[in-house]
């Protein structure tokens, strides 16, 4: 009987293991399909450690590790420093700006839709600006 109980138990762990590799295969599909619209056909630049934060739009939430700022027609994919695990759509970001720039190394938090206390910090990463190639 206890052989059973064992087997049954490992079994469903198990499951559970397979269950939350394919969800988040679906969730890594699902962000490389939203980063894919987000860009577009723009091209990369040379990645930058800050960036003004006048007229930005965002941050738009790819996934744990990437955020996507837009200034008009360009856009900023920041790949940050780790994951942050609390990184979620419709989340609010928090960033801690320590001077007038966006920067790599700027620590934020993360408020989850119908939660008070914020995440632990993260930190962003550098921002490769995204423009639409000339003559294309």
């Amino acid at each position: 009987m206890r052989f059973a109980i064992t087997t049954i138990i490992g079994a469903l762990t198990l499951a559970g293991c397979v269950q939350n590799a394919d969800y988040q295969a679906q969730r890594d599909a699902q962000a490389r399909r939203e980063l894919a619209s987000a860009l577009g056909d723009r091209v990369p630049g040379k990645p930058q450690d800050c960036i003004n934060p006048g007229f930005t739009d965002g941050p738009q939430i790819i996934d744990t590790r990437t955020l996507v700022y837009r200034q008009g027609a360009r856009l900023y994919r920041n790949d940050l420093a780790s994951e942050c695990p609390s990184l979620a759509p419709l989340s609010t970001v928090i960033v801690e700006m320590r001077g007038s720039q966006l920067c790599r190394n700027d620590q934020f938090r993360v408020v989850t839709p119908g939660m008070s206390i914020p995440s632990g910090y993260c930190r962003l990463g550098k921002f490769t600006p995204y423009t639409r190639a000339k003559g294309g």
